[in-house]
């Protein structure tokens, strides 16, 4: 069993305007790492980072690497629908020395399989580092199967590992059983929070999940208990997490839940997203305080 890490793909913080508010995301990021998460994903989904401009994603990217300064990993999300824009945007994120970056599909149009190859085949030749697979077939409209994903690896050993963002744990079994008989060391990582443990015993890496925003150090628990093998503490936080799950069905898109939660939880934050996300109502924020108190997190 390969040892277990929760990633926590951290949310960005922005001002009234629209803008980056750095002591915000100072803030964010100094909770997390104080907490012991294993790395950091900077513009993942959660991040906004389809919402974000070209200028506010270096200047994120530049912050990240040089505030984290080694505390953590830190992986950068650099995708883009073009190949080219990608491409440099992830020599960017290397050079500035983020430890690799996070590459989902192109969106909006269902693309073949053979495109799909296409895309990773021209992304992994042209960036100067290790690079992740990201799949959300929920929000790209299709999926990066298990077998384009292993005609992958037999080519581009800068590939070294894939987020799956999928709730049914059978394709992210399906993946595991078809590469890592071959790619015994490629790490598989799952998107939503309460696979956590399945993932693990199925042979993968763990979790690059949201819920950690909001209590990372109960995530880092979970992990600790895994290695240790002790299973009456997994088992109790599963229970835990579970329970918390149910954030992200209280408003569209999850985001700004996610921020008024951890705001809740006294990080020095506010709750702004990109326009058209729109903030936590009253409504809404109660029922985040009833999970909140529900776990004893407020």
């Amino acid at each position: 069993m390969k040892k277990a890490k929760f990633i926590t793909p951290a949310v960005t913080a922005f001002d009234e305007n629209g803008n980056l508010d750095i002591a915000a995301n100072k803030a964010i990021w100094d909770f997390l790492i104080k907490n012991g998460v294993d790395g950091l994903l900077i513009m993942g989904s959660i991040g906004e980072f389809a919402s974000m401009t070209a200028e506010q994603k270096k200047e994120l990217i530049k912050l990240a690497i040089t505030y984290v300064n080694k505390r953590t990993k830190v992986y950068i999300g650099t995708a883009d629908m073009r190949v080219d824009e990608t491409i440099n945007l992830s020599n960017f994120a290397l050079a500035e020395g983020a430890d690799a970056v996070m590459v989902i599909s192109p969106y909006y149009f269902s693309i073949s399989d053979e495109s799909i190859e296409f895309f990773y085949d021209k992304v992994a030749d042209g960036i100067k580092g290790n690079m992740y697979l990201y799949n959300f077939p929920a929000r790209i409209g299709y999926d990066l199967s298990p077998a384009v994903t292993l005609k992958l690896l037999r080519k581009h050993k800068n590939i070294v590992g894939y987020k799956d963002s999928v709730s049914e744990m059978g394709h992210t079994r399906k993946l595991m059983t078809t590469v890592l008989g071959e790619f015994p060391g490629f790490e598989i990582y799952s998107g939503f929070d309460e696979n956590f443990v399945h993932n693990i015993l199925g042979g993968g890496s763990g979790c690059i999940g949201g819920l950690s925003n909001i209590y990372p150090e109960l995530c880092v628990k979970w992990a600790k208990a895994i290695n240790d093998k002790k299973l009456d503490e997994v088992e109790k936080i599963q229970l835990v997490i579970d329970k918390m799950m149910d954030i992200y069905d209280i408003g569209l898109p999850f985001i700004p839940i996610i921020k008024k939660a951890m705001i809740l939880r006294g990080i020095k934050m506010n709750d702004y997203s990109i326009e058209p996300f729109l903030g936590a109502t009253d409504a809404q924020v109660e029922k985040i305080k009833i999970i909140l108190k529900e776990i004893n997190l407020i």
